[in-house]
């Protein structure tokens, strides 16, 4: 029998987390969440990645239930393909901000996710995408990327590191959007006070679950909201040290399977 443990809800970011570097999932991960999962404990994904790119990794998962995606801008739920519940960033508070960080920095390239579950990732000429393996659709100008509701805005700059793109973002958007970093050569703007937390609070209370009961997995600057709510913070060996200094525990990377190491012990 699955000892007990004291956490009832598992939230875990997917890149650089859950996720290897090249996109799998490892089987001795997969055998970690299972045993949690018999042992009653919930298992939610909370990634940056909109929902039409997480159904394939959910689908490896064998998850059927609630999944947070795009930075917590949507709730998922996998078994009936709809989004329970999703916000949308204003595209012409988009274009602001956008003006206001190229007016600091210079060009920069950009990328947004439409909303909804069968929205499409558009990307503007130079653009790279940070997850070749993710599909895109390339359009021919910037003003392409606004033909209908985005969940949020990509940005890459050819010179500037992330932090520093990141940083003068977040000195001059202001109220206009959330600025995040989720991984190398993403950094993001998503509506305003949106967050993972906002997404994994809301996917959390459809489930009958509390923060007190819940022990999150991530590696980015993006995960700290979802550590400040959560009881149980662990970041991964590959975390960025943003996070792994708000962090309750630093686990082995992402390449060593550090989630299941954490719930072996957990759930003994």
């Amino acid at each position: 029998m699955v000892a007990p443990s004291p956490y009832s809800l598992i939230a875990t970011d997917l890149d650089g987390t859950l996720l290897r570097d090249d996109d799998t999932l490892s089987e001795r991960s997969l055998a970690a969440l299972a045993r949690a999962g018999r042992a009653g404990a919930r298992h939610l994904v909370v990634t940056g990645r909109p929902a039409p790119r997480v159904r394939p990794l959910l689908d490896d998962l064998g998850c059927t239930g609630l999944a947070v995606c795009g930075q917590g801008a949507q709730v998922y739920d996998a078994g009936a393909d709809r989004l329970l519940w999703s916000v949308t960033l204003d595209r012409e508070l988009a274009e602001t901000a956008l003006g206001k960080i190229e007016a600091e920095v210079g060009q920069v390239y950009a990328a947004v996710d439409q909303d909804g579950v069968d929205g499409l990732t558009l990307i503007e000429p130079g653009y790279l995408m940070p997850h070749p393996t993710l599909p895109a659709l390339r359009v021919a100008r910037r003003d392409d990327l606004w033909c209908a509701p985005i969940s949020k805005v990509l940005l890459r700059h050819h010179t500037l590191s992330d932090d520093e793109l990141a940083a003068t973002a977040r000195s001059v958007v202001g109220s206009l959007a959330t600025v995040t970093m989720s991984g190398p050569g993403t950094v993001e703007l998503q509506p305003c006070g949106v967050t993972k937390a906002t997404g994994l609070a809301l996917a959390a209370g459809h489930l009958g679950l509390s923060p007190g009961q819940a022990i999150a997995f991530g590696d980015m600057p993006n995960d700290i909201p979802m550590f400040e709510w959560a009881a149980h913070g662990v970041a991964m060996a590959n975390a960025h040290p943003e996070l792994k200094a708000l962090a309750d525990e630093i686990t082995a990377s992402n390449e060593d399977d550090g989630i299941a190491v954490v719930l072996e012990r957990l759930f003994d």
